[in-house]
């Protein structure tokens, strides 16, 4: 995924460095060409060994250290850097930053750089909290750098509150965010379903299907690393929300349409990869539920339409996309959706294929518009969702 990116990391004196090591091995797992900047103070708490060993490069402390591979290497790490995070970011180095001091090999890096910067502070509550870091953080934002919240909890001190440095997941999504994927979808407002609804029949049982919204996810998690502002409209499912994305949290068919109603004609593409139970239990007449001994009889009914709702009241220029999951005739059934709803795609996929369909991490799909089928070879939802939005694109260009 960062195979060509370079990633500078700046880590300063904080015990949260030891943090630092896992992100730097996910990053390399990645294929990112990875760089560390350790400060002195750093190197109390984590050894430059450990980074050398995990990225192959030298890891840097002194500023004036003979021992290196680049002529002048602050200037030859800033032009190579795609991105720098400096993470954990103590209060010392951020009041450096924000005033222009460079009196290290972290900070003059920092000062050359002219990359996107994220700073993740990390340090005791009180610290963090007082007014001089507080401005010292204001001023980085105002110079462009991106500063990451930091978390809650117990800190090493013991002290409970602000100050936790987040989680090597959520570092690395900060950094995946940036640079990724191209942002060719920047400026644009995407709204994606996921996941499966759930029709209740009484305070036990419920009406559903097996759709875990993986795909639905990979989806909004692609749209937002290609730079789209991304609302997720989430069925009931266990997966992990993605992040820098909107999740709107639904149960039945009934909440989905309302909460799509009310947004989708404000987005530019909308996409329905949710599984909605297609029926819901309704009431009717006593002799219609009689039922023979040891046997439920439930009356149902079908449950709204939100594809076709939304193809009949979607405003110009609007790029809407449907799923279409068949056993039989795939081709024939969603070319019919296609034209009965008024989308301009629909994504297909024969739940009889190995490696398709719900709860895999794989999926065969074809792409159907007015003009041709694109049929997509078993690849990672991951994979199939970027296939998805390309396809998107190129359509929205004829």
């Amino acid at each position: 995924m960062l195979k060509g990116k370079t990633v500078l990391l700046g880590i300063t004196g904080s015990i949260a460095a030891y943090k630092m090591a896992n992100v730097t091995s996910m990053l390399v797992k990645m294929g990112c060409d990875v760089h560390v900047i350790l400060t002195e103070n750093a190197t109390n708490f984590i050894t430059p060994i450990t980074f050398e060993t995990l990225t192959g490069n030298k890891c840097m402390v002194d500023t004036f250290d003979r021992n290196f591979q680049f002529h002048v290497a602050h200037v030859s790490l800033a032009k190579r850097a795609d991105i720098m995070l400096i993470a954990p970011a103590s209060a010392n180095v951020i009041s450096k930053m924000a005033n222009g001091l460079a009196d290290d090999m972290l900070t003059t890096t920092v000062l050359a750089c002219q990359c996107k910067k994220i700073v993740a502070p990390a340090m005791n509550t009180n610290m963090y909290h007082n007014e001089i870091v507080q401005d010292n953080i204001e001023k980085l934002k105002k110079y462009g750098f991106e500063v990451i919240k930091p978390e809650s909890g117990m800190l090493a001190c013991r002290d409970v509150g602000d100050g936790k440095l987040p989680s090597e997941e959520v570092l690395v999504n900060y950094i995946l965010k940036e640079i990724a994927y191209k942002k060719d979808l920047i400026g644009k407002k995407v709204i994606v379903t996921a996941g499966a609804t759930q029709e209740s029949i009484d305070p036990v049982r419920y009406i559903t299907n097996h759709s875990t919204g993986k795909m639905g996810y990979e989806l909004a998690k692609a749209c937002m690393l290609r730079g789209a502002d991304v609302t997720l409209v989430s069925g009931v499912t266990a997966l992990q929300k993605p992040p820098f994305v909107t999740v709107v949290d639904v149960k039945s068919a009934g909440d989905m349409f309302e909460a799509m109603k009310q947004r989708f004609i404000e987005n530019d593409i909308i996409i329905k990869a949710a599984a909605v139970a297609d029926y819901k239990p309704c009431t009717v007449s006593d002799e219609k539920m009689k039922k023979k001994e040891g046997e439920m009889s439930i009356a149902l009914d079908r449950t709204v339409d939100i594809l076709q709702y939304m193809g009949q009241h979607r405003r110009q220029g609007q790029f809407l996309c449907g799923f279409s999951m068949e056993t039989q005739n795939m081709l024939e059934n969603s070319r019919i959706k296609l034209d009965k709803k008024n989308v301009d795609m629909i994504v297909a996929n024969n739940l009889k294929v190995s490696g398709s369909g719900f709860g895999t991490d794989t999926n065969v799909v074809t792409m159907i518009s007015k003009k041709e089928e694109i049929e997509l070879e078993l690849m990672s939802k991951e994979e199939v969702a970027h296939n998805i939005i390309d396809e998107i694109l190129k359509l929205q260009k004829i």
